[in-house]
């Protein structure tokens, strides 16, 4: 008999775990959406064995449910399930990036004979939708499980050898633990990038330069302030009560700085720049985590029709994986600056090698 895998959102997430899981033998597949188009783009693209607008059609005979809904609707889609015909000894998961309100809102449940376990895998990708879903997009990446502390340990199993299809490395956390670790390192760092950029523009409303030149570094190290408004609102809510802390504790540590500044304390300014450098050296660099990382090689290119086209498609015969390009600077009397952007370093070494061979200065 084989495994019945029902997958509630077949978008980015949803698409790269149906795909892991579609091509292993024994197991079938079978995405929901509330939208016809979408179901049949589903089966088009051979994301999964069969797609339905039926929520009720999706879940019967399921072994496991994936809810992979944003997290706004997380509650109301455990609440929906709840009142379906769902198999005795069915696993419901969510992929939500906040853990402890939905393990709250499954416990209230009392789902009898059904196990929830909270998961949130953190990779994801610059593109969205199932266009974007890939075997490849949990590889290495962690996955973190958040079982309620009563948990059916059969089941938590069930589901770890499950996950193996992905190849992401599983880690199991409770949800309040889950929630105050990612919100250091992902939601507040969004906060204070929304609130870096929002204070430039209002700069920049004075002095259009301020616009013009941080067209480099600044807009790097910003990045995640283009991230989705109706996603962020809802996970930022949904973690509220920690990110409140969090935000005091910033304000702590930005008025250390004050107090440096206006005591013209350099000992002190190198003592921080020295310490966040030395814990950050710790941090792997060659895993993925929950926020994306681009990793960058820079090469001056001269001003000469095709260059660009030659190096990329230089880059493609060898099967390196080009994430995005940009040209910085290309001026008459000074050469371009190309900067080439890869999803893995080891892309980027790869293209280092090659690129070098070729005669370009490449710069790390």
């Amino acid at each position: 008999m084989s495994t019945r895998i029902a997958i509630l959102g077949v978008g980015l997430i949803g698409g790269s775990l149906a795909l892991c899981f579609k091509n292993n033998p024994g197991i079938h597949v079978v995405g929901y959406s509330p939208n016809p188009s979408s179901t049949e783009k589903y089966v088009k693209r051979g994301v999964v064995h069969e797609a339905t607008t039926s929520l009720q059609d999706a879940v019967r005979d399921a072994d496991y449910i994936f809810v992979c809904s944003p997290v706004g609707m997380l509650e109301s889609m455990l609440r929906s399930l709840h009142q379906l015909d769902v198999k005795p000894g069915c696993i419901v998961t969510d992929v939500g990036s906040t853990k402890a309100s939905v393990a709250r809102c499954a416990r209230e449940l009392a789902w009898s004979g059904v196990h929830f376990i909270g998961g949130h895998p953190m990779a994801g990708s610059e593109r969205s939708g199932v266009e974007a879903a890939s075997t490849l997009l949990f590889e290495n990446a962690y996955y973190v499980l958040t079982p309620d502390e009563n948990v059916d340990e059969d089941a938590y199993s069930r589901l770890v050898s499950l996950l193996r299809c992905t190849k992401a490395h599983i880690i199991r956390m409770n949800p309040e633990e889950h929630d105050a670790v990612v919100g250091a390192i992902s939601h507040l760092p969004h906060i204070v990038a929304v609130a870096l950029v929002n204070q430039v523009q209002q700069y920049n409303e004075d002095n259009s330069l301020h616009e013009v030149l941080a067209a480099g570094g600044f807009r790097d190290i910003t990045r995640i302030a283009s991230s989705d408004p109706v996603i962020w609102r809802d996970i930022l809510l949904n973690n509220r009560d920690i990110l409140l802390q969090m935000l005091q504790d910033w304000k702590a540590n930005t008025e250390q700085f004050i107090n440096l500044l206006q005591q013209r304390d350099g000992e002190g300014i190198m003592r921080q720049f020295a310490k966040a450098g030395e814990f950050r050296s710790r941090m792997p660099e060659r895993r993925k985590g929950v926020l994306l990382g681009l990793h960058d090689l820079y090469m001056d290119v001269p001003d000469t029709p095709g260059i660009i086209g030659k190096i990329a498609t230089e880059l493609g015969k060898h099967h390196i994986n080009l994430s995005n390009l940009q040209i910085i600077e290309s001026r008459e009397d000074v050469p371009g600056v190309l900067r080439l952007s890869f999803r893995q370093q080891e892309d980027a070494d790869r293209a280092n090698e090659l690129l070098t061979g070729s005669g370009y200065q490449i710069y790390v």
